[in-house]
């Protein structure tokens, strides 16, 4: 197996584990694919493939068990937060907010569990998921690629895409977080 067929194999795993690094993994990804290392598109259907199976996982698990799991996960700040957010608007917005809920931490993973314990139709939760996770994967990896471009170091374009990535989410986090105290 050689490096690339190796980091697209790491990049799908952790694209399905809820709550591992997968915005790094795909900004490095995206680095690689500057590089040369693989197809940008690839990077981009494979990470969007591992989300929506995790996504469609989540989702199950909010729908057999209900609040329960989002209790347990609500422990964690972050997420509590992010539950907060999303509760009410899922209801009234429910497609848009989960698209938009992938920018959040731990967003994607509370939106899916969310859905699942509302009992949203499935059909309309896949197709809302599958839009989401692809604009997020497209987004982070064009970032990581965007990085690689312009510097050629690995390392620092790494770092300057990360910064980048860090910078935006804590304005959308912000700006979410705003919204919620004007509601």
């Amino acid at each position: 197996m050689d490096g690339t067929t190796a980091g697209l194999l790491v990049l799908f795993v952790v694209s399905l584990v809820p709550l591992l690094p997968t915005e790094v993994t795909l900004l490095g990804m995206g680095v690689a694919a500057a590089q040369g290392g693989t197809s940008l598109a690839l990077v981009i259907a494979v990470a969007s493939a591992g989300c929506l199976v995790s996504d469609q996982a989540l989702y199950a698990l909010g729908r057999f068990g209900g609040r329960a799991a989002l209790d347990r996960l609500s422990r964690r700040r972050k997420i509590a937060a992010g539950i907060g957010w999303l509760d009410g608007r899922l209801q009234r917005h429910p497609r848009p907010v989960l698209v938009i809920a992938r920018w959040l931490p731990s967003g994607g993973t509370v939106g899916a569990l969310l859905a699942g314990s509302l009992r949203w139709p499935v059909a309309e939760f896949f197709t809302a998921s599958a839009v989401g996770v692809t604009l997020w994967t497209s987004y982070v990896a064009f970032l990581g690629y965007a990085g690689g471009r312009i510097i050629t170091e690995p390392g620092i374009s790494m770092l300057l895409s990360l910064g980048v990535a860090l910078i935006l989410g804590s304005v959308i986090t912000y700006g979410a977080k705003r919204s919620a105290k004007a509601i």
